[in-house]
């Protein structure tokens, strides 16, 4: 028995025995009291019995004012419905009626959002006793009418991407593999401004979105997803202005000119300022890269970075940006070439934060490469950016041997073969890189 029973038990006991007693003053007092008393308490049962009601409706109309607002489809009304039902408020049964409309007024004043309202009609009991009627009737018979209502926006949330193919080209699909079973860019997510096309593997990436169709890329996979705008082309405007008197090629055989002795590296370098440079740029032994705090950039104007089978690294507390620039033609390239590891951290901070390798955005000639794993090896903490690039990755990529866990690839057109494996992932806002993002809807998110 209840506690509302038991009470109503208890009352009873006790105006019987007024009722009962030999003295008629109290039996008259006992029949005048009773209506009004077992009113009273009926009313204060219901009340409690209402709130209580009330309270389980608002939890349904929050929780599917929520799922309307994630659904964000055109069956969000039967998403909220079904949570609802959840509760015990099924819309038709018992007197419950169920509303989910959209287009309705959010907070910051649009009228994007989502409200859900929950309504049940309970039929009266003992609260009539003292004259309360109502708010409307079940089968003709009073009743209260309960109400509980929720609004709900879809709220968005930034996904950043390891991968971002930009497709300036207009290329179709602009991110593609070609087999690639032991591929493998778990712990990432990759965007094609264009399709995604994955033949026979989903590259293990954890999300694969695409402005057109996503076929087969990413564990989850998601198509007609908004473009991504290049985020960093502006950094072109920290490249400098400088002549250069002549061009040079790296030798291909014994009978070329050797490179003049400033474009040829090896050793330790104290770089603590921005050395620039004239034409394609050749290692002939290991290179250690020392600077300060802020790290150095290395201005690469109409020429190749030939490692040449060497090590280019960063010492540590080192940091460095490699930058190619100048003018686009058939003479000479902008990318890097030769097998060797280049073992470069980025910089954490100045303009060129969060930057390895930047191809500028003018570049349009001779700026494509295979990356193989060892052709060169490439153990980078940072961006590497070639807006205007077909990369074919087809090897791991590693963070540096003095760096944070972070690597992204920002391409024209990629295509993965092979194994490839971006093992450096998760650390990119301690190195300082602001990763490209897409603002996408994400959870519901109650307001009211």
């Amino acid at each position: 028995m209840s506690t509302s029973q038991t009470t109503l038990a208890r009352v009873a006991r006790f105006l019987r025995g007024f009722a009962d007693s030999r003295r008629g003053n109290i039996a008259i007092a006992a029949a005048v009291v009773a209506p009004v008393l077992l009113g009273s308490l009926g009313l204060g049962t219901e009340v409690t019995s209402w709130y209580s009601i009330q309270t389980q409706m608002q939890n349904a109309a929050d929780s599917a004012a929520t799922a309307a607002a994630t659904n964000g489809s055109a069956t969000f009304a039967d998403e909220a419905r079904a949570v609802t039902a959840r509760y015990g408020f099924t819309n038709g049964q018992d007197g419950v009626v169920v509303t989910a409309l959209d287009d309705q007024p959010c907070p910051d004043g649009t009228d994007n959002c989502y409200r859900v309202t929950v309504k049940k009609a309970v039929p009266l009991a003992l609260a009539g006793v003292v004259g309360f009627q109502g708010d409307t009737k079940v089968s003709g018979a009073p009743a209260k009418l309960l109400l509980a209502s929720a609004g709900a926006m879809q709220d968005v949330a930034p996904r950043p991407y390891c991968v971002l193919a930009l497709a300036n080209s207009g290329v179709s699909p602009a991110l593609r593999t070609n087999g690639a079973p032991f591929a493998d860019l778990s712990g990432c997510n990759v965007m094609s401004n264009t399709d995604a096309t994955c033949n026979g593997h989903d590259l293990k990436a954890d999300v694969g979105d695409a402005f057109g169709t996503n076929n087969g890329c990413g564990v989850k996979r998601n198509s007609h997803v908004a473009k991504v705008a290049d985020p960093y082309a502006t950094l072109a405007s920290n490249i400098p202005t400088f002549s250069c008197p002549a061009f040079y090629k790296i030798p291909k055989k014994k009978n070329d000119d050797p490179l003049p002795a400033i474009n040829q590296l090896s050793g330790p370098r104290n770089w603590p300022t921005t050395p620039q440079m004239c034409g394609d740029v050749q290692l002939t032994g290991d290179v250690t890269i020392n600077t300060d705090a802020n790290g150095a950039v290395l201005f690469i104007r109409n020429g190749n970075l030939d490692l040449n089978g060497y090590k280019l690294q960063t010492s540590d507390g080192s940091a460095l940006t490699i930058v190619f620039m100048g003018e686009n033609g058939s003479d000479y390239g902008h990318i890097l070439t030769g097998d060797g590891t280049l073992d470069i951290r980025a910089p954490a901070k100045g303009p060129w934060s969060g930057v390895a390798i930047y191809q500028a955005p003018s570049l349009t000639q001779n700026v494509d490469m295979t990356y193989a794993g060892n052709s060169p090896t490439w153990d980078i903490t940072g961006l590497v950016y070639m807006p205007h690039a077909e990369l074919t990755m087809s090897g791991a990529v590693n963070k540096s041997s003095y760096g944070a866990s972070c690597f992204t690839l920002v391409v024209d057109k990629l295509l993965v073969n092979g194994t490839a494996k971006i093992l450096a992932h998760g650390q990119c806002a301690k190195a300082g890189l602001v990763m490209p993002a897409n603002p996408l809807p994400s959870r519901g998110k109650l307001f009211s």
